[in-house]
């Protein structure tokens, strides 16, 4: 089966001569259709730098980005901008408060012409009813949601476009744990649905537990480790790995074993 998004030794580095960062180093890394890819790191470790330049908001300095075997352009074609949307970290912020909910969500079906005029409205209800929402919502503004209804309404507005590959950014940490909780077995029941694929970008691993494949841990721009969530958990390779791992909260025994392993191993 061949990877829906490869990164070939992508690099980007902002500023130039002595006040160059390089933001990402040398990544290799692919998602296969219907994955669920974690890309982890704390601040600063290129995660949302990453995300910007498979969306195409940011130019990679080298390197290629491929969707479905083809180099993406610098400059996005609409095809390519209806298939991978994103899902942003705050998601007031994301939503236009002078649009109802269902304006936001209908302007994907109109620039990128999805199903007949007509129609529009209705897929706009049926959105909304596929993350849990009624239909009614589409009349209500942002701002007279709550947290967990307005990141609801942003995972709407995404599969309205129909999109294959949805790049979530930190998109559970603006939410208290309950409705963080009721987000993210959203988005497992999603994926399984309807066969999506998520690139989902978080400094949390206790987060990651619950929805990812795969783990790729990034710091300072380089990818340190990437191997399946279980393997992560129960046996990280990279001392950086381990650091991440032991700030978890531990929420079970088998976890608060693993961590005390870990620990005895650092320090021999």
């Amino acid at each position: 089966m061949q990877p829906i998004l490869e990164l070939r030794n992508l690099n980007k580095t902002f500023g130039s001569g002595d006040r160059q960062v390089r933001a990402a180093i040398d990544v290799d890394l692919s998602v296969m259709p219907g994955e669920c890819l974690a890309i982890v790191g704390e601040s600063g470790s290129g995660k949302t730098t990453l995300a910007n330049m498979i969306l195409g908001i940011l130019e990679q300095s080298s390197g290629e980005i491929l969707f479905d075997g083809q180099p993406l352009p610098a400059k996005r074609k609409l095809e390519h901008r209806r298939a991978i949307q994103l899902v942003q970290q705050n998601p007031l912020s994301s939503l236009n408060p002078k649009r109802s909910v269902g304006a936001s969500i209908r302007l994907g079906l109109d620039v990128y012409g999805i199903g007949e005029k007509k129609d529009r409205w209705r897929l706009v209800e049926q959105a909304l009813e596929e993350v849990g929402l009624p239909p009614e919502f589409r009349k209500r503004a942002p701002g007279a949601l709550s947290g967990g209804q307005r990141q609801r309404v942003a995972i709407a507005r995404a599969l309205a476009c129909q999109s294959r590959l949805v790049v979530l950014d930190e998109p559970t940490s603006a939410l208290d744990v309950l409705v963080q909780a009721r987000v993210l077995r959203l988005l497992n029941e999603l994926r399984a649905q309807k066969g999506l694929t998520f690139f989902f970008i978080t400094h949390d691993l206790s987060v990651v537990r619950n929805v990812a494949d795969r783990v790729a841990v990034f710091q300072a721009g380089r990818l340190v480790e990437c191997a399946p969530t279980n393997a992560i958990f129960g046996a990280p390779q990279q001392a950086y790995t381990r650091q991440l791992i032991g700030a978890v909260p531990v929420v079970a025994d088998e976890e608060l074993e693993l961590r005390e392993q870990l620990a005895k191993e650092e320090a021999q």
